[in-house]
């Protein structure tokens, strides 16, 4: 049994370029009427904020709800040294996001030490209770 594919609408890769999905998007957007600015006025920095390497400057407007500080913020200020075209760079960036993820916890620990579960439990509990997992799962 063959199947008559010229019956389905807009079958086929040589269609006339107006029937083409993507054409209506091919075209530039018109510019906005009664815009009084071709840029921004720069928003002010208060704060460090890393932006690439193939960028001369930071964007006028931005936001950053955490600026780089400790151990995660010097990894984040040697991957902005690197071009976004380079792995090292998104490597680093993520290295430094589980950086920071553990200085939160050692800053939570050192801020409110009741109130963090491997406090609660303890340390020394938790290196029983893996001694024990070890002793059982290896007998």
């Amino acid at each position: 049994m063959t199947f008559d594919r010229s019956q389905i609408p807009g079958w086929g890769a040589d269609l006339d370029r107006k029937n083409r999905p993507a054409v209506p998007m091919e075209r530039t957007p018109p510019r906005l009427e009664g815009v009084h600015w071709d840029e921004p006025e720069q928003q002010p920095q208060y704060i460090e904020v890393l932006h690439s390497i193939e960028r001369p400057s930071i964007t006028p407007v931005f936001g950053t709800s955490v600026p780089p500080s400790g151990l995660s913020g010097v990894i984040r200020r040697l991957a902005f040294q690197r071009s976004e075209n380079d792995v090292r760079h998104w490597m680093m960036l993520l290295m430094a996001d589980r950086v920071n993820v553990v200085e939160g916890i050692v800053d939570d620990m050192r801020k409110r030490p009741a109130s963090h579960p491997a406090v609660l439990v303890g340390v020394a509990g938790l290196l029983a209770g893996y001694a024990l997992y070890r002793r059982r799962n290896n007998a």
